[in-house]
């Protein structure tokens, strides 16, 4: 299946930096929002944010995949949609640790919904850019 989001990261922390940052509720909260995640298979969390007039701030999730420290894989089950988000950390020939995040499921109905994979993209680079913030404090 072609994920309908795949965007790559490219940090110059260590690997087990950056998995520590897909799996601490404490790294979590700095770069997504507060959450109680557990790296553990089968484990239901919530990530939550502020709420707004459009949205209940809460995103339901279960953890689908551990693979330490290369994948890990999870739902992400907001505002009536379900998706599945893959993180794939890889370290490149210059040590750089490469971060691959793939989402996938989105209804038809979403995908045809003007600006909506678009505006899924842009949240995850958002984010991705806090992360690059939150390693350059490490």
């Amino acid at each position: 299946m072609k994920p309908d989001v795949s965007l790559d990261f490219q940090f110059t922390s260590s690997i087990e930096q950056v998995w520590s940052s897909l799996t601490d509720l404490d790294m979590l909260a700095k770069w997504i929002w507060d959450n109680n995640f557990k790296p553990i298979v089968g484990y239901k969390f919530q990530f939550r944010a502020e709420p707004s007039e459009w949205w209940d701030g809460i995103v339901d999730g279960e953890v689908l995949e551990v693979d330490e420290p290369h994948k890990l894989s999870y739902t992400w089950v907001s505002a009536g949609e379900t998706t599945t988000v893959t993180w794939t950390l890889s370290k490149g020939a210059d040590e750089t640790i490469h971060l691959h995040l793939d989402q996938t499921g989105f209804s038809e109905a979403t995908k045809a919904r003007e600006g909506a994979i678009v505006g899924a993209k842009y949240g995850w680079t958002n984010m991705g850019q806090k992360l690059e913030k939150v390693f350059a404090e490490l």
